[in-house]
């Protein structure tokens, strides 16, 4: 009989040895290093109205982590410093609920940047965010809109009861708006990640079957879907533990590294900020808290984001996540 226990079986913690580096070295890739940061990706906290089986930082309702208004208003001063900046991609827990996420969207628009809004859906619904659509309408803002399935049953697993309604009510007052349509430049573009242990499936071929299955039913229309592969990391790898299914998952990633994906990594033009200014190389290495590989360690250790660019990128066996199979990045399949 083992002597580990059952809490170590449930409590999985990655180990950041170099097996990926060994990866990338057998396959002939050179060690990962930035390029140039044209992506400003900010987790402005954990706090969230769901619970998702699959969050990788495992935002909820009860979590109290959330950007302050100095540190909001430092990451306006150094997207100003950096001009190289196109994208500022905001992200949570819910981004919606922060009190800064209108002040961020806001100055980044003024300083012509594309913004995005991850946007969980039934956060539309929430108490004083009954406007909100119309404001990110207002600005232009992309938003990238989580959607597990388009089935009631496989989405309520991840999500709970109740929230496939609200997504589609959500989705069709988007569309309200014009998000979504053809030709609009309101971009709306859908999340799917799989419900289980499992790659996405081909992503073009599922985008096609999401539009069909969403306008034939609900009337639905949206620009893209994106698929992301679920990483083995927190609330997603407690779940595969006590389903006995982590080291098989574990196994399918590594299994599946595709060195042509590396050229295509989002961490080679992306830099993450935590909702405490602190720096990371990715949202998964900020989630296992593993510092970005350039040595800088918050937003006021540098006075513009350039100076991360050729800069080294701190790496884990994690990474077998975003290059398994087609790869994987938060705007989808990379091959």
């Amino acid at each position: 009989m083992s002597t580990r226990s059952s809490a170590a079986r449930l409590l999985p913690v990655f180990d950041p040895a170099p097996s990926f580096a060994r990866a990338l070295e057998e396959h002939g890739a050179p060690p990962l290093v930035r390029r140039q940061v044209r992506t400003l990706q900010v987790n402005v906290g954990k706090l969230c109205n769901m619970a998702c089986h699959h969050c990788h930082v495992e935002a909820g309702p009860k979590r109290t982590e959330n950007m302050t208004r100095p540190v909001a208003d430092r990451l306006v001063e150094l997207l100003g410093n950096s001009p190289d900046v196109e994208l500022v991609d905001l992200t949570g827990g819910a981004p919606e609920l922060n009190p800064h996420f209108r002040t961020l969207v806001e100055a980044a628009r003024r300083l012509g940047r594309r913004v995005i809004d991850r946007c969980n859906l039934t956060v539309l619904f929430e108490p004083g965010l009954e406007q909100l659509p119309e404001f990110l309408a207002e600005h232009d803002v992309e938003v990238v809109a989580s959607l597990p399935c388009y089935s009631a049953a496989n989405l309520e697993k991840q999500r709970g009861r109740g929230a496939f309604d609200k997504s589609v009510q959500a989705l069709l007052r988007l569309n309200r708006l014009g998000y979504g349509q053809p030709g609009s430049r309101l971009k709306l573009s859908l999340v799917y990640n799989p419900v289980g242990a499992s790659l996405p499936p081909a992503q073009g071929a599922l985008q096609a079957k999401y539009h069909d299955e969403l306008s034939r039913h609900f009337g639905i229309v949206f620009h893209d879907l994106i698929t992301i592969t679920n990483m083995p990391i927190k609330r997603f790898a407690h779940a595969l533990a006590r389903a006995g299914e982590l080291e098989r998952y574990q196994s399918l990633l590594v299994n599946h590294f595709n060195v042509d994906t590396v050229g295509e990594l989002m961490c080679r033009s992306l830099v993450s900020v935590s909702f405490d200014g602190r720096l990371y190389d990715c949202d998964f290495n900020q989630a296992l808290e593993i510092p970005a590989g350039a040595g800088r360690r918050t937003i006021w250790d540098v006075e513009s984001l350039a100076e991360l660019n050729d800069a080294p990128i701190a790496t884990a066996s994690h990474c077998f996540g975003c290059t398994a199979g087609a790869g994987s990045s938060c705007s989808g399949a990379l091959r």
